[in-house]
């Protein structure tokens, strides 16, 4: 029983001393460096989280989707959500993601991995992209750089079948929204 033990406990060092020696390549970069792309910073003091969703107003995004809709907030966390109900755009969902390591080249290549149609736009004078599920008229995405570092981006999903306007202009103005307010 007692050399059981010593043999499991001789494994248990081994394997944890094995694990350490692993060499990661890459640049370190300090707490709140700058990331590789666009050159912004982070911000790691984690004291504005979740600010991002309520950088535009429940009632400027429910003029943007469809004027009369009732905005609720859904879910708040990695991404902001919020339920559309009534007005002129039937019921739906707004969707806020914001990745401050994120790029337009990743967001392209997942959703071309996807099968989603990605057109280049511009939004407020950069590149940005358009983002459409095929087959689907109801729903769209627009992502742009964001004023800082990494992505801002909208989807706008309603109800199928329901008498609204255009998801993607209404996400491409959402977008221009959070990128006027945010700077």
């Amino acid at each position: 029983m007692r050399k059981s033990a010593v043999v499991l406990a001789v494994l248990a060092v081994t394997a944890a001393l094995g694990g350490c020696g692993k060499t990661v390549d890459g640049t370190a970069l300090p707490a709140g460096g700058t990331t590789s792309e666009g050159g912004g910073r982070i911000n790691t003091n984690f004291d504005k989280l979740l600010r991002e969703c309520e950088v535009v107003s429940l009632e400027d995004i429910g003029k943007v989707v469809g004027e009369g809709t009732y905005v609720s907030p859904s879910f708040n966390g990695a991404v902001c959500m919020w339920d559309l109900e009534g007005g002129t755009a039937g019921s739906g969902m707004a969707t806020l993601s914001w990745y401050e390591e994120g790029s337009l080249a990743n967001e392209k290549t997942n959703n071309d991995r996807l099968g989603y149609v990605t057109n280049d736009i511009n939004v407020q004078g950069r590149r940005s992209l358009e983002v459409r599920r095929p087959n689907d008229a109801d729903s769209c995405g627009v992502f742009a750089p964001a004023a800082d570092a990494g992505i801002v981006g909208w989807w706008v999903n309603y109800r199928s079948g329901s008498s609204h306007g255009d998801p993607c202009a209404a996400a491409g103005k959402l977008v221009e929204l959070t990128l006027n307010l945010a700077r």
